[in-house]
């Protein structure tokens, strides 16, 4: 199928005919947009001066000899980008244009936090109104987050439907956008939904792969190693490379605590084709086409399905796809964090643990990037009470009552 707005039999736009016409407006400022040197030359300096970008490529030698790998490992340390992740990449873009398109309000889901944080951020420097949908269970796990978006003058809504994670907060988002798509952007967080989202997103993230390309100069990597929930940060560092056949590209996702449904969140190989919040692509469901409950200690990776792009490029076999537990994700970011004084997002991580497992298979001449897409600050609860640290919940406990007392 070589439809516009579809990746092989994937992507498409299966949404209500009430949003049809938000998202041809959405389509046709982009593809004006992109062509445009004076939108090009404003989200270029925003990136530069606002975003920190370019993020450093860092060579991982203390990490390269406790593995005692023959391998070059570096990493792309995406969280050094302002809010700490990847995900104001696309943000930026997306408030940008929501601007052209006479949008006072952009709303967004959110898993981790970081997305709905970047959209918050990109609201506040654009002087927009922000709404932010987040699962019930990820506001508990994630409350720096919270606190921070509604610091930036978000209104943060938790969801109490469903599972109360991230999917759930997806379709609060949709609801709310069908009400009000004539004032209102809605800044999907990923490379999924409804054209032309998958594809725009990814040309906001693909700044990853043309830094790291830039970088490395006249070397070429053997492997890119990136986590996957929807796919952004890992289409961002694949997508410069995509063409180049001697270049590994390899998907972690979430392989949580065990194999059977509500267990993990890895799409392969257990989900199956279906069409989901706004798109065809592949979802955990059951035989009924009901999606199935999910679980990942990353809120990030908490997730049914995958963006319809890197649906072709599994089925292709462009992208090999595996998957990191729980239990070796906290151990990798540990290591990280001892080896490298860099403390991943649980998310990135799932990427370490990869380039772990694969350690004793590399050769001297490989030369390897794992995508670090965010910094682990957000995930501090989880940390603290894997790690066992009582003191901190008695901390936080404290402060809890504190707060209360002065109120």
């Amino acid at each position: 199928m070589n439809q516009p707005g579809y990746f092989g039999n994937y992507g498409g736009r299966y949404v209500p005919e009430m949003l049809f016409p938000a998202l041809n407006n959405l389509a046709k400022a982009y593809d004006n947009a992109k062509q445009e040197p004076e939108f090009i030359a404003e989200l270029q300096a925003l990136q530069h001066h606002y975003n920190n970008r370019p993020t450093p490529l860092i060579k991982a030698d203390r990490l390269q000899q406790h593995l005692q790998t023959k391998a070059t490992i570096y990493l792309k340390n995406e969280g050094l980008n302002h809010t700490g992740a990847h995900k104001i990449n696309h943000c930026l873009g997306q408030g940008l244009l929501a601007k052209r398109l006479g949008k006072a309000r952009l709303i967004a889901e959110t898993g981790a936090g970081q997305h709905g944080l970047a959209t918050a951020t990109v609201a506040a420097r654009l002087g927009m109104q922000c709404t932010v949908y987040m699962g019930a269970i990820d506001v508990d796990r994630q409350r720096p987050n919270v606190l921070l978006m509604q610091l930036l003058g978000a209104e943060v809504v938790p969801v109490s439907d469903g599972s109360q994670t991230l999917k759930d907060a997806v379709n609060a988002s949709i609801r709310d956008w069908m009400a009000s798509s004539d004032t209102t952007h809605y800044v999907i967080g990923s490379c999924l939904g409804p054209d032309p989202y998958p594809r725009m997103n990814r040309d906001f993230q693909s700044i990853i792969g043309k830094e790291i390309k830039a970088q490395l100069k006249a070397q070429q990597p053997t492997e890119i190693i990136a986590c996957v929930g929807g796919g952004s940060n890992a289409l961002g560092a694949f997508t410069e490379f995509l063409a180049n056949k001697k270049v590994r590209l390899i998907g972690v996702e979430a392989g949580g605590v065990g194999d059977k449904a509500g267990e993990h969140a890895s799409r392969f190989p257990a989900a199956k084709p279906g069409v989901f919040e706004g798109y065809k692509s592949y979802f955990l469901q059951d035989k009924n086409g009901n999606s199935l409950d999910t679980h990942s200690i990353a809120a990030g990776l908490d997730y049914i399905g995958i963006g319809p792009e890197l649906a072709a490029l599994h089925d292709s076999g462009r992208v090999i796809f595996s998957k990191a537990n729980d239990a070796d994700v906290l151990a990798a970011m540990k290591l990280l964090a001892q080896t490298e004084g860099i403390i991943a997002a649980l998310e990135s991580a799932h990427a370490v643990a990869e380039v772990i497992k694969r350690a004793n298979d590399y050769t001297k001449n490989d030369i390897v990037i794992v995508n670090i897409s965010g910094r682990g600050d957000k995930d501090i609860f989880t940390i603290g009470q894997h790690f066992g640290d009582s003191n901190l919940a008695d901390f936080y406990r404290r402060q809890a009552n504190n707060i209360g007392a002065t109120k």
